[in-house]
């Protein structure tokens, strides 16, 4: 046990040590101001790069994440039913649901979920 452990440390610290001496000698290959531009056919750049974004379309992706999340967890819910007591399955499945739709209601109440037109 000890020398898979011995052999475990020794790795992670040679590997760690690898990764810094990488990091230090690529530090000086992107100092170029052409290299970290934008490619535009030879011409200064017209607009800039990075355009701005829509907090509104980061939130709707953010919350669709929560809900697709939370229909990953659900979906097998009658499946784990089977092996579970039920008053336990039912009770932090509710749990689970109540927590989910008060932050539904809070997002609602915020007019996070409600589109300026």
């Amino acid at each position: 046990m000890i020398m898979i452990l011995l052999t475990l440390f020794l790795a992670s610290t040679i590997s760690f040590l690898l990764l810094l001496i990488f990091n230090y000698l690529s530090l000086n290959m992107f100092t170029k101001r052409e290299k970290s531009s934008p490619y535009e056919c030879g011409f200064e750049p017209i607009t800039s790069a990075r355009v701005p974004y829509s907090m509104r379309f980061f939130l709707v992706a953010v919350l669709f994440l929560i809900f697709d999340i939370e229909i990953a967890f659900i979906l097998p819910a009658p499946f784990m039913s089977l092996w579970s007591q039920p008053l336990t399955f039912l009770s932090s499945m509710n749990v689970f649901l109540l927590i989910l739709i008060l932050g539904l209601l809070h997002e609602w109440n915020e007019g996070s979920l409600e589109w300026p037109s």
